[in-house]
């Protein structure tokens, strides 16, 4: 496997982990709050468990690790796990624009202290 195949592999890995938490966080919002019972809330968890935009998110969570396994063949694990932060930065971004999250001055200095510690952390 070339080494451009195994990057483009941790980079799917992120995306399919990123877009798995967006579709979680979706049907979590349509679903409304966790009722206080306890039988309701069982029941209510049960209905998002058995949802398939839910399912769906499973499965990318699933074929992420597929294409991490793939790319731990060609790649050094302390070379790429530290890309795999790039989720934070896109999961804070990607929650502004489709959840309307508030992005604060703090989340941004934290985003640039992670992406400087994705390249340091990748070299070698």
């Amino acid at each position: 496997m070339r080494s451009w195949i195994a990057y483009c592999l941790v980079l799917t890995t992120v995306l399919l982990t990123v877009s798995g938490q967006f579709l979680l966080k979706w049907q979590v919002l349509r679903a409304g709050a966790l009722p206080a019972d306890a039988s309701e809330r069982l029941h209510f968890l049960l209905r998002l468990l058995l949802n398939p935009w839910v399912l769906s998110a499973f499965a990318a969570a699933f074929l992420a690790s597929v294409t991490w396994m793939m790319a731990m063949t060609k790649l050094q694990l302390s070379h790429a796990y530290p890309m795999t932060a790039l989720t934070f930065a896109l999961v804070v971004f990607g929650s502004a624009v489709l959840f309307h999250e508030p992005v604060t001055p703090l989340k941004v200095v934290g985003l640039v202290l992670i992406v400087a510690g994705i390249v340091v952390g990748s070299q070698g």
